[in-house]
């Protein structure tokens, strides 16, 4: 399911095919793999450390960055980038728990169709979701392959010291 939009497409008109693919928590544990993966795959570490390096450059701020929603690898790139700037996970956490809110127009209309179709909407709260349970799956990635968010910049990324201390400053105000 991790795969193209034309699955995701399929999915949503097959409610059949949707409880198969995501029924008996199968959708939670598929997208908290996902989550994980965005820590430890190389391709998902190159692409988030291109992302960081670049933001670092100042020819490249202000900086925008999104996904497909917006939620999944974006929210974990904004998450990672905060808990880079130290701010509390709680915070980290609600501001990723807000992404619900502006997700909600896009997604309504996915699961009133879904319903429609005879298919149950709580199916697709896994993918279509903001779940906190994904975030936490991210640290705790992180802690478990690379000790810190520093380490995980650092050797997952390639995103040195220097360069992490060039994004604190940028995107620092200090008292």
């Amino acid at each position: 399911m991790r795969g193209s939009f034309a699955q995701v497409t399929e999915m949503l008109s097959n409610p059949e095919l949707a409880r198969d693919l995501l029924g008996e928590g199968r959708g939670i544990s598929m997208w908290t793999e996902l989550y994980h993966d965005f820590v430890r795959l190389e391709s998902a570490r190159a692409a988030y450390g291109r992302l960081f390096t670049g933001i670092a450059d100042e020819v490249n701020r202000p900086a925008l960055y999104h996904c497909s929603t917006g939620k999944d690898r974006t929210g974990w790139a904004t998450a990672a980038l905060l808990l880079l700037l130290d701010v509390p996970y709680e915070f980290v956490m609600k501001d990723f728990l807000r992404s619900a809110i502006y997700l909600r127009p896009l997604v309504e209309p996915m699961t009133d169709v879904f319903a429609a179709r005879g298919g149950d909407p709580g199916l697709l709260q896994p993918f279509l979701g903001i779940v906190p349970h994904y975030l936490d799956a991210a640290r705790d990635e992180v802690s478990r392959s690379f000790g810190t968010i520093e380490g995980y910049f650092a050797m997952g990324l390639n995103v040195d010291a220097a360069i992490q201390q060039v994004l604190r400053e940028a995107l620092l105000v200090r008292d």
